[in-house]
């Protein structure tokens, strides 16, 4: 005969691993944690301290119209890893982007195809977002909360590259543009828009300086690209002279504000 206090011992758990509980209302402090603590612990792991983040469209494939993007982007990973695991300090400036295809699984691509290790920090959304094949496994994050997968996005980027993209491309490129006006980003960052016909028919950043809704100076925070080369040199030279050349004012990662 089965003794009843071991049924009951069986059917307690402990909280942080009671699964129903960790679903419910009341644990979602936890599970906003968690989406902090575990991406920390595999980049510490893997010994990343910076990335230079691709943003851009999910539905920009080789083959669609604008597969010119696709391909360049996946040169300018290619590129640009290529310079970074040549530097004397390893795992700088790895190749970051939001996990999913189009133009995020170009970049992983170039990257990994250079030998250099990428990440994908995947959000699970009803159409279009799946991880990539490209990403380096241990560098593969799912993530349920869009603010923490942009906190990993601006917390660790050292430079931003953007690619033509619709609703979420957009989003992103304007939370970081406020974080660095707003020096709520206490590091230096180097941002291009690549392709500039699309994002100045896209955004009108002059007729934000001429209603005075930001100022001139804010146009300083990007810099336009339309070849792999030229974006290539704004994010070396950018690079060199913020975090490869010594500068007591630098900021250490761990001194961001966000």
């Amino acid at each position: 005969m089965t003794d009843p206090t071991d049924e009951l011992s069986a059917r307690l758990l402990p909280a942080y691993r009671n699964e129903e509980f960790l679903d419910t209302p009341d644990a979602r402090p936890l599970r906003i944690l968690s989406e902090y603590l575990y991406p920390l612990s595999h980049l510490r792991k893997e010994k990343i301290s910076d990335t230079i983040v691709f943003f851009g469209s999910a539905r920009t494939f080789e083959a669609s119209a604008s597969g010119r993007y696709y391909t360049e982007a996946r040169q300018l990973a290619n590129r640009i890893t290529e310079w970074s695991v040549n530097l004397d300090e390893r795992n700088r400036f790895v190749v970051c982007t939001g996990g999913g295809p189009g133009i995020m699984e170009a970049a992983n691509r170039g990257a990994a195809e250079a030998g250099g290790k990428t990440i994908g920090l995947n959000i699970g959304l009803p159409m279009e977002q799946r991880p990539n094949p490209f990403i380096t496994p241990a560098l593969n994050f799912e993530f349920h909360y869009f603010f923490m997968r942009k906190f990993w996005f601006a917390y660790m980027a050292k430079a931003l590259v953007v690619f033509p993209g619709g609703f979420g491309t957009l989003d992103e490129l304007m939370e970081v543009l406020t974080l660095t006006q707003t020096e709520k980003l206490v590091k230096k960052m180097v941002v291009v828009l690549y392709g500039t016909t699309f994002w100045k028919e896209i955004l009108n950043f002059d007729a934000l300086v001429r209603h005075g809704m930001i100022d001139q100076r804010d146009l300083n925070l990007f810099q336009f690209a339309d070849d792999v080369e030229t974006a290539f040199q704004i994010l070396k030279d950018g690079l060199t002279k913020y975090y490869l050349t010594p500068l007591p004012e630098t900021p250490d990662i761990a001194k961001s504000r966000i």
